[in-house]
């Protein structure tokens, strides 16, 4: 297990289900991130689409806009960002978001120094930006270990393949299955999003 960090050994070693899944799966890639503006956007582009979607709409941005910071995101229009693929709401959220750093209601830099749930308030007051994006923030930009979203569907279908359960498990039964992951549920998340997308997704 020498590729994988301290909180996937604690918890393939004391749980059975997610050994199974590393067994199947393998290990999963880093998927760190710079603490920065272009990493917080790109989790903003990437809600509610998929892997592929994501890439596409990044790439567009990339060419379209000379630099990703918040000035050139503000000096760009609604119409400018909507041409690099963008749709016109979160067009609007990268706007808002590249509002909030320049006009210092958000402290990117700030959000480091605190706990966890004073990075999601500080997060969620930004429009577009709801827990699971402030979720993913939290675990791939600022490396906190035990954040859990519990609201990510790729999740349950992984949780409700890998435990064989009869229905795919809500948010608060999910919340309830990973309390036994503590204190490394995101390496747990991340493990069980890497063994969703080996067998590939199930719909119902």
């Amino acid at each position: 297990m020498a590729r994988l960090n301290s909180g996937l050994k604690a918890l393939i070693n004391k749980d059975s289900d997610l050994a199974r899944a590393y067994k199947s799966a393998g290990a999963p890639a880093s998927r760190r991130r710079p603490a920065e503006f272009a990493s917080l956007l790109r989790i903003i582009i990437n809600q509610q689409v998929s892997v592929q979607a994501g890439q596409a709409i990044w790439r567009g941005l990339e060419s379209g806009i000379s630099a990703l910071t918040p000035a050139a995101i503000l000096q760009a229009s609604v119409e400018d960002l909507r041409g690099c693929g963008l749709s016109r709401a979160k067009a609007v959220y990268a706007k808002e978001l590249a509002g909030a750093i320049t006009g210092g209601s958000l402290d990117l830099d700030g959000l480091k120094r605190l706990d966890d749930d004073e990075v999601l308030d500080q997060l969620t007051r930004i429009k577009g930006i709801g827990r699971w994006t402030a979720e993913i923030y939290l675990m791939f930009a600022l490396g906190r270990p035990d954040i859990w979203p519990a609201g990510d569907l790729a999740l349950a279908v992984a949780v409700e393949r890998l435990l064989g359960l009869a229905e795919r498990p809500g948010p608060k039964t999910l919340e309830s299955i990973a309390e036994g992951w503590r204190p490394w549920r995101t390496s747990a998340a991340v493990l069980l999003w890497h063994y969703y997308n080996h067998a590939g997704p199930v719909v119902k």
